[in-house]
C-alpha cells in the first residue's frame, strides 16, 4: 500500500502566518475610516483582501529569502526542515504579490472610487517595501523602521482607496501605528533567541496610547479601548521583562494581535463605533487563530 502524501496545508498556512491576516483586516477598516471613507463598502473589502495576498507574499518571501540563517537558527521552519522547496515559496510569494495588487485594481475599479492613481501607486510601493524587506532586513538596524514602513503603506493603501481627499488624521494614524510596529518589530528581531538585548526602542510602543490620549473627547469607547491597549501592552511588556523561557515569542505574537487593538482604538477616536467593534473580534479572533497556527 502506498504512503499518504503528506498534508501540504499547514506548512503553507504556517509559513504565511495566516493567524495574524485578521490584524490586516482591521489594517484596512482603520485607513478606511479615519480617511474620511466609507469601511463597510465593496472597496474596502477588496483591498483588505488586496492586503491579505501581500501580507501572505511577503511572509512567504520573508522566508524564502531567509533560508540560509533560518538552516542555523530556526531549522524547523519549512524551507529549511526540507517541508518545502524555497524555489516554490519564491514563486508563491511573488504570485501572491501580483495577485494582491491585482485585487487592489480591482477595488479601485468600482463606484464611486475616484482615487485610483494615488492608491495604486502606494499599493505598488507597498509591494517593493516588502521584497526590499524580506531581502534587507537581517542584520539591518533600520529594519523595524522597514517593517513598520509596510504597515503605514497599507494605512494610506486602504485610505486613499476610500477617498480622494483623506482626512489629516490618517498621516497621525500611520504614525502611531509605525511607532507600534518599531517596537513590535525590535522584539521580533530577538524571538529566535528568546531574548531581548534593546529596550529603548520599545518605548515606541506608546505612540498609540498618545495618541488616544490626545482624543480624550472621542467617547466612552475611546475610553475603553484606550485602557484596554494600555493593559494589553503592559501584559507584553511583563512578559519581556520576565524572559522566562518563552516569554519572548509569546510577547511577541501579542503584540503582533495588538495592531487589531491599535487598530479600534483609531476607529473608536473618529467614531466608527462598528468598526472598532469589529477590530476588537480581528483582535480576539488572531489570538484565537495563534493557537493554531503560529504567529511568528
Amino acid at each position: 500500500m502506498a504512503a499518504a502524501a503528506p498534508d501540504v496545508l499547514p506548512v503553507w498556512l504556517r509559513l504565511g502566518r495566516v493567524s495574524n491576516l485578521p490584524t490586516v483586516w482591521s489594517n484596512a477598516l482603520a485607513g478606511a475610516a479615519v480617511a474620511g471613507g466609507e469601511p463597510w463598502s465593496a472597496v474596502t473589502f477588496l483591498v483588505a483582501l488586496a492586503l491579505s495576498f501581500l501580507y501572505v507574499g511577503g511572509m512567504y518571501l520573508n522566508d524564502a529569502f531567509d533560508q540560509a540563517i533560518d538552516a542555523r537558527e530556526r531549522p524547523q521552519r519549512p524551507i529549511p526542515s526540507g517541508e518545502v522547496a524555497p524555489e516554490t515559496v519564491f514563486a508563491l510569494g511573488f504570485a501572491l504579490l501580483l495577485l494582491g495588487l491585482l485585487a487592489l485594481a480591482a477595488a479601485l475599479a468600482l463606484p464611486p472610487t475616484d482615487s485610483g492613481l494615488g492608491a495604486m501607486v502606494v499599493g505598488i510601493g507597498l509591494a517593493g517595501a516588502i521584497v526590499f524587506y524580506d531581502w534587507n532586513h537581517k542584520g539591518n538596524p533600520l529594519s523595524p523602521l522597514l517593517m513598520g514602513l509596510c504597515r503605514v503603506l497599507a494605512y494610506l493603501t486602504a485610505g486613499l482607496a476610500a477617498t480622494a481627499s483623506p482626512e489629516p488624521a490618517l498621516g497621525v494614524l500611520a504614525l502611531a501605528g509605525l511607532g507600534w510596529l518599531v517596537g513590535l518589530t525590535q522584539a521580533a528581531k530577538q524571538e529566535a533567541f528568546d531574548r531581548l538585548e534593546r529596550v529603548w526602542p520599545l518605548a515606541f510602543l506608546a505612540a498609540p496610547l498618545l495618541y488616544g490620549l490626545a482624543r480624550l473627547d472621542a467617547g466612552p469607547l475611546a475610553w475603553f479601548l484606550l485602557l484596554a491597549l494600555a493593559a494589553w501592552l503592559a501584559f507584553a511588556l511583563f512578559l519581556l521583562n520576565r524572559r522566562a523561557e518563552g516569554d519572548v515569542p509569546r510577547a511577541v505574537v501579542s503584540l503582533i494581535a495588538g495592531i487589531a487593538l491599535v487598530d479600534a482604538l483609531f476607529l473608536a477616536t473618529v467614531g466608527a463605533a462598528q468598526a472598532a467593534l469589529a477590530a476588537v473580534g480581528c483582535f480576539a479572533l488572531t489570538l484565537l487563530l495563534q493557537r493554531w497556527v503560529a504567529g511568528t
